[in-house]
């Protein structure tokens, strides 16, 4: 059985303590209320719950796209108060831009991140090798040139990876990276993405609604209640790395996915019951 814990230390890399969010006035969506969490340093967190609990808004909120309406959040020690800088980033689609080559594409963030924009002029030709060296780890040597239509979904992937990447972030934040690829897919690019952590050791956030995903992944997985969106459970995933497919037919591993998801389908169940229940009903 995973073990359920509570948040941890202030000293967390990433902190979010009493955090909410409303979009609009006082009577906008109440996305996030009293979200308590922590992510140490060099930590792989995922974050899983029912749709509409407001993953994709703790990511906003995590990189300084969006200001919270009551709470706090520091990363890396200090509280946030604008987009951060270091942090890269991968969502569902890649998003390539499809006028640029795969090398190109890797290389966009360094002509907008300071200080690689000031020095990629003089130091092009090793920031073109430090981003072929890292499409290579992630199998796509000898595709350096090629547009974003010859390549595969998952070739689109990787490729998004190393962008997320090439600028050596503090923080990854991955927003349901794998969603849209098939399963084989999916499960190599579990592997690939393993392996770029294990030898960066980067802090990465990744938010799926795919539970065998955030257990191959994670060190750590929270869980969200319904909107409005708050942990209601932490657990540690003591599964031995590097974890492989076959990693997911263990039992630990199934008692880790199934336990989770007795919680989600536990608090989709009680929100259903509160929406759905007569005014004055007796509880």
């Amino acid at each position: 059985m995973s073990n359920t814990v509570q948040p941890g230390p202030s000293k967390a890399f990433v902190d979010f303590a009493g955090v909410g969010l409303r979009y609009g006035d006082e009577n906008g969506t109440l996305a996030l209320s009293g979200v308590d969490l922590a992510i140490e340093k060099g930590q792989f967190a995922a974050i899983v719950g029912p749709s509409g609990c407001g993953k994709s808004s703790f990511m906003k909120l995590a990189t300084g796209l969006c200001p919270p309406s009551e709470g706090s959040i520091r990363v890396a020690g200090a509280p946030v108060t604008g987009p951060l800088k270091i942090t890269g980033m991968a969502f569902q689609n890649p998003t390539l831009l499809p006028w640029r080559d795969t090398l190109g594409n890797v290389m966009l963030p360094l002509e907008i991140v300071q200080p690689h924009r000031s020095r990629l002029s003089s130091e092009r030709a090793k920031y073109e090798a430090k981003a072929r060296a890292l499409l290579a780890t992630v199998g796509l040597a000898g595709f350096e040139n090629k547009q974003p239509w010859m390549l595969s979904g998952g070739m689109q992937q990787r490729t998004s990876l190393c962008r997320a990447l090439i600028h050596d972030p503090q923080l990854l934040m991955l927003d349901e990276p794998f969603a849209a690829l098939d399963a084989f897919t999916r499960e190599e690019l579990w592997a690939v993405l393993q392996d770029l952590w294990m030898l960066q050791r980067f802090t990465c956030v990744l938010v799926t609604h795919d539970l065998r995903e955030a257990a191959y992944l994670a060190d750590v997985i929270f869980v969200m209640s319904t909107r409005p969106g708050r942990v209601i459970s932490t657990h540690r995933v003591d599964i031995p790395r590097p974890r492989t497919v076959q990693s997911t037919f263990d039992p630990h591993f199934n008692e880790i996915v199934q336990q989770i998801r007795a919680e989600i389908a536990q608090v989709r169940k009680e929100n259903t019951a509160g929406i759905v229940a007569p005014q004055g009903a007796a509880p």
